[in-house]
């Protein structure tokens, strides 16, 4: 596989987070679904809803934001990932803050990786068999998207939440070897040392105004 054609790929499955906004509504998920069959579910249904929207697929960002409010918070728990990008500044965040930081880092993900859905042609994700036990609470789905060259390994950690709303959800994401927290960790905490959550708030404000503009 070339270069040109790996970034592509790579940047078809960190587009997968985002993506999943498109699956199934929230009432469809069953609490005591396992998690590779969450997954085995959702991504089916993400490709296959992909492939015939091309507002979707034109990269439409309201079109995409709007499955996300409606879709990705049953799916994902937002808040902690926000919280594990931002490290130890989020316990001293005020709610507001907190809201705004989840509110302009989940619009930096739409749009970095918008563009990635136009990629979605013929590819297939395989969900590898589960390496956990029953009464675990805290899991790793591997999967392997594949299309044309190499397949690109796609993993996602994954909690169980108990009470109203039971069943899994996804707090991080891993492409090729690279966690998306992980990714966004420091360059938040450049942010944050200059200047604290506002700092942090307004510098993913203006890379939105940026990329909405572009």
């Amino acid at each position: 596989m070339n270069l040109v054609a790996r970034r592509t790929l790579v940047k078809l499955a960190a587009a997968a987070l985002g993506a999943l906004a498109v699956a199934a509504a929230p009432g469809a998920r069953a609490a005591d679904e396992a998690p590779n069959a969450m997954i085995s579910r959702l991504t089916g249904e993400v490709l296959d809803t992909i492939k015939t929207d091309k507002n979707l697929q034109d990269g439409d960002i309201n079109r995409i934001m709007s499955v996300v409010d409606a879709k990705i918070m049953p799916n994902v728990n937002f808040a902690r990932m926000t919280a594990s990008a931002t490290g130890p500044a989020w316990r001293q965040a005020t709610a507001e803050q907190r809201g705004r930081l989840q509110q302009e880092f989940k619009t930096l993900l739409v749009r970095t990786y918008a563009g990635a859905l136009k990629q979605v042609k013929n590819q297939t994700v395989e969900v590898l068999p589960l390496r956990a036990q029953p009464s675990d609470n805290d899991v790793t789905v591997r999967t392997l998207i594949r299309g044309q060259g190499d397949p690109v390994q796609v993993d996602y950690r994954m909690e169980r939440t108990p009470g109203q709303g039971a069943g899994w959800k996804i707090y991080d994401l891993n492409v090729v070897g690279v966690w998306l927290v992980d990714n966004y960790r420091p360059q938040f905490a450049q942010q944050l040392n200059a200047g604290g959550v506002d700092t942090l708030i307004k510098s993913l404000s203006e890379r939105n105004r940026a990329n909405s503009a572009s």
